[in-house]
């Protein structure tokens, strides 16, 4: 699902796709409230997805309750996302983006569990959840 052109291509275009709220954090790079999001709780098999574009960016088996309030993984599905440097907070932070529409998803830490030992911080309102076929 790379194909770019779908993708609205004006600020206006996405805010009128997504509400004010998947807008702030997918486009402006916003953080959603700690435990605000329903899919802190989902624990069903199947996919998270990029709630801008749809592309798949975590299988639920990588999923772990990390006790931040935000839904936590600790590995993406391969090519799903890009990082880059945030110095917002001062110190300097990963920051990941979906890579099919730049969507900005949450942080990257390197406190979660085996077998990467990373915790990618995810807002929920930037992430859909499409259930596996057995659900």
């Amino acid at each position: 699902m790379n194909d770019k052109s779908a993708l609205p291509d004006t600020e206006k275009a996405w805010k009128s796709r997504l509400g004010d709220e998947a807008f702030r954090v997918l486009r402006k790079e916003g953080t959603e409230p700690p435990f605000s999001s329903v899919l802190n709780d989902e624990h069903r098999a199947g996919v998270f997805a990029c709630a801008g574009c749809g592309e798949p960016l975590f299988e639920s088996s990588a999923k772990f309750d990390s006790g931040t309030g935000w839904p936590s993984f600790f590995e993406p599905i391969d090519g799903a996302i890009q990082t880059k440097r945030d110095f917002k907070l001062i110190l300097p932070r990963t920051e990941y983006h979906c890579a099919r529409c730049g969507g900005h998803q949450g942080h990257v830490f390197d406190d979660g569990p085996e077998p990467t030992g990373k915790r990618y911080c995810n807002n929920g309102v930037a992430l859909r959840f499409m259930p596996g076929d057995d659900d």
